[in-house]
């Protein structure tokens, strides 16, 4: 008798880690989603009460209509196609390419030799001395192209940082809740433990310093190692956008505790109200104001392609810079990343561009200046037109929006809703969000898949899709759930 073939990799048998990680953002939501996306396109969708789906669930903004800024994807079909560079006058006269363009793919082009070969592991020299000389008019301050690490995204710069940093299960990394799950997803597979630590949402969703503390002495006295603690500035899913004192207060703490700081700074300039304010420059301020307290603090700050005006999220391009690191352990960063060979060098190229756009003056600046400025302002319009909706739905309450491509609204649920999500094995929020769903074609994340306060309740959207009809059929739907659970 034939015994069964059976494989090597079950579920059994597989990391136990990695089925532990949750990713709430591509969800089981965003799975029914796309499956009435894929039925509406191929005419099979009469019985839903919706014609298009949208989107809110994930900051993807191409994939929503952003157009890519010109000047970025000419550079980049130069550099994909070199003999292209053969043929500026045509170009310019029949394309609208200007001389700019070709001025700076030529450039590139000198420094990476191509797009389809390997650069050096930590990102090409010339590409990361221009992130550096951004930082210095960003800041004020120097920094220097010897601490920038280019990078797959942000998100890699991340898994980078949370590979060196855990070096036992017993490691802890201080996360902000709500936080975007990427922290506490990477955590799991590395059977590290997340510290987390909750936000104000009564004060704008900022950071409380009495708060961060009770968390990492909770987490000391269960024998924790907490060795760093994460920011998101402006935040995900909150949208805040953090005041320079609460900057300073996770800085001074960070320095008293001794932790590494990580600063997630991708949404640096989809800020509406107030001013962004990096943690490198606060800490050089701090520094500068206190000389000697602040020398040893250790600060990772990350920033991507993939948001604020750029949108780039398909080219996988970022980088992050590191402060105050010892220099053994920063060559230990280096080794990880060389494992990986190196980030997207197209990507890499974009992240240039980004942080080296078109000046005043120059062939390119007056197109660029009016697709930043069309995309920023379409977003801050959308932005506000969706906390409107909320400002007209029973027992939702949302802040303004300050920042980032998110509002994170708490909804008050009726009983009847609440004992409906429990006999369908669902958490309240995300009986909602489906129910909704499945009612408007709009795709939402509940906020459960953030973390939140116990007994509160939460959803998380984006603002990017196109128009603002969709906002009207989110107050629809939520008059009709009052209605039918009340």
């Amino acid at each position: 008798m034939s015994s069964k073939p059976c494989r090597a990799l079950t579920l059994e048998s597989m990391n136990p880690y990695v089925k532990e990680a949750q990713y709430a953002v591509r969800g089981e939501l965003a799975v029914r989603s796309e499956e009435y996306r894929a039925k509406l396109a191929n005419g099979e969708g009469k019985d839903l009460p919706f014609d298009t789906v949208i989107a809110a669930n994930i900051g993807n903004p191409q994939q929503l209509d952003q157009k890519p800024i010109t000047f970025f994807r000419q550079v980049a079909s130069l550099l994909e196609n070199p003999l292209l560079l053969e043929h500026e006058e045509t170009f310019v006269k029949s394309l609208g390419y200007k001389s700019d363009v070709f001025e700076r793919a030529r450039w590139l082009l000198e420094e990476i030799n191509s797009v389809g070969a390997y650069s050096q592991s930590q990102g090409a020299p010339a590409i990361r001395e221009s992130v550096a000389k951004y930082i210095e008019r960003r800041d004020g301050y120097p920094a220097s192209f010897q601490d920038i690490y280019l990078s797959n995204g942000a998100s890699s710069g991340v898994n980078t940082l949370m590979n060196v940093i855990c070096a036992s299960p017993n490691t802890g990394v201080m996360v902000p809740i709500p936080q975007y799950p990427l922290y506490t997803a990477t955590l799991s597979v590395l059977n590290a433990k997340c510290v987390p630590y909750y936000l104000e949402e009564r004060h704008a969703w900022g950071t409380s310093l009495e708060a961060i503390r009770t968390s990492y002495d909770k987490a000391v006295a269960e024998g924790t190692d907490v060795k760093a603690i994460a920011i998101i500035n402006p935040g995900n899913p909150t949208g805040a956008s953090l005041p320079a004192e609460d900057i300073q207060s996770v800085l001074e703490f960070a320095a008293e505790k001794q932790l590494v700081v990580i600063a997630d700074e991708v949404y640096q300039t989809n800020v509406f109200i107030g001013e962004f304010i990096s943690f490198k420059k606060a800490l050089r301020d701090l520094q500068k104001e206190q000389p000697g307290k602040f020398d040893h603090v250790e600060l990772a700050s990350l920033h991507s392609i993939s948001k604020g005006m750029v949108g780039e999220c398909g080219h996988r391009g970022g980088y992050l810079e590191l402060v105050g690191f010892d220099p053994e352990v920063a060559q230990q960063i280096y080794k990880y990343i060389s494992i990986q060979l190196c980030p997207p060098v197209i990507g890499q190229c974009i992240v240039e561009v980004m942080v080296n756009p078109p000046k005043e003056g120059e062939p390119s600046y007056e197109l660029y200046k009016k697709e930043y400025d069309g995309i920023f302002n379409g977003l801050k319009e959308r932005a506000h037109a969706l906390y409107d909706a909320f400002e007209h739905m029973e027992g939702v309450e949302c802040d303004k929006p300050h920042g980032s491509m998110y509002l994170f609204p708490t909804i008050k649920l009726p009983q009847k809703a609440i004992e409906q999500a429990k006999k369908e094995n669902r958490s309240p929020d995300e009986f909602y969000c489906f129910r909704m769903l499945d009612a408007t074609g709009v795709c939402v994340v509940a906020g459960s898949g953030f973390g939140q306060k116990e007994g509160t309740l939460h959803f998380r959207t984006t603002f990017l899709a196109p128009g603002t009809e969709w906002t009207g059929r989110i107050v629809q739907f939520h008059k009709d759930f009052m209605a039918e659970f009340k």
